[in-house]
């Protein structure tokens, strides 16, 4: 992984295919190269760390075709350096891959048996090898690439170009990848935002789809070289909605673009007139049969799922069990068909999560996805989809994607209640009317910004915090610390408060400032006590609370008041403040918010 684009066309490919990398920087990753065909041969560039690195190296050079590809990478075989960095070229065949070959060991042990040589580390070198293998044994270009993919084993998104020809060819498994159709020319990408400003008609590959392009066609055909079609899409978002529209970071521009998020995901779909909510094109089983649900996903989208489960046990009285997508399969959960699973994910390709929606699909459970994007491989895969509408998310610390998916819960909790009659019109009416302030309650926040960021000022030289919340805002901390963690590289553990007594207290000092999470609702008195047993250990304590008479506020540190809200969706408001504290502290140590080290976007590798 990470990032793949590719063009074909009238135009210089090299300036589109630059363009076209800095627009997919979001996604993370430590080295870049491009690739472009001149005068019948493949020219190639390579520079580990950003763009802009690739770019003084070769800015003055010449790259003069019209057909080229173009790639970030984010090491998973072999460490981040220029030789491992893509295109990879062998003879006459240049290759961009996203994914993991896991049977790159055998083919390459094979390959050097026949007198091979590699020059890099990865597990892609075997690609080239393989289709330069083929063509020497008589096959054409598309044959070759055919044969070489039928050998693999794991995950692939490719670009591949040869010497000689104007033909590419691009082909994907179980890693993203779209062709754009643009006027007289075609543009390969891991993700919309990377071409949206030359097109916004896609066709969004499947599985095992390989793509040939020439001038001016386009064929589709399996691995055995049958024909597909499949349908061109035309999405809504511009290129505008992917730049920072005058905020520092994009982090920044999306945590305040929640408000217009919220409002999106609830258009057509909420009625709170007739007291319903529905859902388009949703055809789900049976619901008076639901054994239990399954809530699976990774990193911020399970924190989602376990304010899901609050909801639902609560309010259906469903069991419902929350999973870490990496460990679902490996603990080989018991699974019935009348369960329901609910997989999330903001960009619909994080592999681990896909994985559990296969595995949970061979067991005969319905498969139902949230997420963000259009076409994505869960959205296609899964039996149904609920879309959150956040629009595209660039920063890599999820914000609105977050917010976004409890709302769905919220509304899904509502759809499916009102179908097993544990709410009426009316139960629903008011439940709504509490969802609809949402948007400008968190408009309200936001307005309160500069506090947060003088707290954030004050407190950044803190090298560890501690997080503490009970009930469905224990989940509220866990995010909150993660959004610590991954931008400003800070030490931050997050607590159920009334855990603290069993391990953590011991940590509290003087120099472990405490984050609180302490609305006034059932657990608010135990919240207080654990709030009194970090001050007389000395602990500084933020408190972050929906009521301005909390009985601790006047010995706490400081105090911050959002507004109130039913129980259900105290965590879209509580969070705010928490993804505000963490972005300023991260701005105000100068680390790199919107793609902090070690991270990407997208994961599509297990």
């Amino acid at each position: 992984m990470c990032g793949i684009v590719g063009y074909q066309g009238n135009e210089l490919a090299f300036d589109i295919l630059i363009d076209a990398l800095r627009r997919l920087e979001y996604r993370g990753y430590d080295s870049a190269g491009i690739a472009v065909l001149q005068d019948g041969s493949v020219k190639i560039a390579r520079k580990q760390g950003k763009v802009s690195d690739l770019w003084n190296v070769i800015c003055n050079e010449n790259f003069e075709g019209s057909m080229g590809l173009a790639h970030t990478r984010w090491a998973t075989h072999g460490v981040p350096s220029e030789r491992n960095a893509h295109p990879h070229k062998v003879g006459d065949v240049t290759v961009v891959h996203n994914g993991i070959i896991e049977n790159y060991l055998e083919l390459k042990e094979s390959l050097k048996r026949d007198g091979k040589i590699f020059f890099s580390d990865t597990d892609t070198e075997v690609i080239p090898h393989l289709i330069v293998d083929y063509l020497e044994k008589g096959s054409d270009f598309e044959d070759a690439v055919r044969l070489a993919l039928k050998r693999l084993k794991g995950s692939y998104a490719i670009g591949v170009m040869r010497d000689g020809t104007e033909t590419m060819i691009a082909a994907k498994k179980e890693s993203p990848l779209l062709i754009g159709i643009g006027d007289d020319e075609f543009l390969i990408a891991s993700d919309a935002p990377a071409i949206i400003n030359r097109t916004n008609r896609f066709i969004f590959l499947e599985d095992n789809d390989i793509v040939t392009m020439e001038k001016g066609t386009l064929k589709i055909t399996d691995l055995d070289g049958t024909r597909i079609d499949r349908e061109i899409r035309t999405v809504q978002w511009t290129g505008t909605m992917a730049e920072k529209g005058g905020y520092k970071h994009f982090m920044l521009k999306e945590i305040f673009e929640q408000p217009r998020a919220l409002s999106d995901t609830l258009i057509g779909r909420v009625r709170e007139e007739e007291g319903e909510v529905r859902f388009e094109d949703l055809d789900l089983p049976d619901v008076s049969k639901i054994r239990k649900i399954w809530m699976v996903a990774c990193g911020t989208s399970y924190h989602a799922c376990l304010i899901g489960k609050q909801m639902f046990e609560a309010n259906l009285r469903i069991p419902v069990e929350t999973d870490i997508a990496s460990e679902f399969r490996y603990r080989d959960p018991i699974l019935d068909k009348d369960d329901l699973a609910i997989l999330v994910s903001q960009s619909g390709e994080t592999a681990d999560t896909i994985a559990a929606m296969k595995e949970v699909k061979k067991k005969g459970l319905y498969a139902l996805a949230i997420c963000n994007v259009l076409g994505s491989t869960l959205s296609r895969e899964s039996h149904g989809v609920i879309y959150t509408h956040a629009g595209p998310e660039i920063g890599v610390a999820s914000t609105k994607a977050f917010t976004t998916q409890i709302t769905v819960f919220f509304m899904l909790m509502l759809y499916l209640g009102r179908l097993r009659g544990v709410f009426d019109s009316e139960d629903i009416k008011g439940h709504l009317a509490e969802l609809k302030k949402l948007p400008g309650n968190i408009t309200r926040v936001l307005k309160s910004c500069e506090v947060i960021e003088e707290i954030a000022r004050i407190n950044m030289h803190y090298n560890h915090f501690l997080y503490i919340g009970r009930g469905i805002n224990f989940a509220t901390v866990l995010e909150g610390a993660l959004k610590l963690k991954e931008i400003s590289y800070i030490h931050a553990e997050a607590y159920a408060a009334g855990e603290m007594k069993h391990g953590p207290i011991a940590l509290i000092d003087e120099n472990m400032p405490i984050v609180v999470v302490s609305p006034k609702d059932q657990t608010y008195k135990k919240t207080c006590s654990n709030i009194e047993e970090v001050i007389t250990r000395r602990g500084t304590v933020f408190l972050f609370t929906d009521t301005f008479d909390h009985d601790m506020a006047s010995k706490v540190n400081a105090v911050f008041v959002i507004p109130e809200t039913i129980y259900e969706l105290q965590p879209i408001l509580s969070i705010v403040p928490l993804q505000l504290m963490a972005y300023y502290m991260a701005n105000h140590l100068g680390t790199d918010v919107d793609q902090p080290r070690n991270l990407a976007k997208s994961v599509t590798v297990e």
